[in-house]
């Protein structure tokens, strides 16, 4: 295991961490392991790309280590009713959809380059941007954030909500298209 691959990891096994901390109402210590974990994915990053480090398994783990945050984390605040939990399932079926496309494309021997759609990346970032703006202003001492009369949260799951089916969509498009061209599912 490199030193990324290993920061990667104690990410992953922050996730129980950080959703403990929610589920007993520890907005401080939550706040604080879900900056640590964005933290150390730069970090991880940047260490491979300066040391050469990059690794298979680290390509693998990196993407499985945000996931894991963004939907523990997700479920824990959908438990307190921080966000809807609606909003909570519908992140973690987009997800079990790419994974699962991804397992399929695997059994059938196909190879697939882990390259994420730019829909995707907007999709992480608002929902990283939605996870810390409720947990900002509890662990902080802050006053709910407000922008042109609308709250904050209220923008961001409606974004969140958005760019999340677009991802869905496009990554089922894109899916179908790869069957389409293996000649269809066995």
């Amino acid at each position: 295991m490199s030193v990324p691959n290993i920061i990667t990891f104690l990410r992953i096994v922050a996730v129980p961490a950080a959703m403990y901390m929610i589920l007993t109402g520890k907005m401080e210590w939550a706040f604080a392991l879900f900056v640590a974990a964005g933290l150390s994915d730069a970090l991880d990053g940047a260490i491979a790309r300066m040391f050469r480090a990059r690794t298979v398994l680290g390509g693998y783990l990196d993407p499985l280590a945000d996931k894991a945050l963004i939907v523990g984390v997700y479920v824990a605040l959908a438990w307190v009713g921080s966000i809807p939990l609606w909003l909570a399932m519908m992140v973690i079926f987009r997800d079990i959809m790419i994974i699962g496309g991804v397992i399929l494309l695997f059994t059938l021997k196909e190879t697939l380059a882990m390259q994420p759609l730019y829909i995707s990346k907007v999709n992480t970032v608002v929902q990283i941007a939605l996870a810390a703006a409720v947990l900002a202003p509890p662990a902080l001492g802050l006053p709910e954030i407000h922008l042109y009369g609308w709250e904050l949260v209220d923008v961001l799951v409606y974004a969140c909500t958005v760019t999340t089916v677009l991802s869905g969509l496009m990554y089922a498009r894109r899916g179908a298209l790869l069957f389409n061209r293996l000649g269809g599912v066995p």
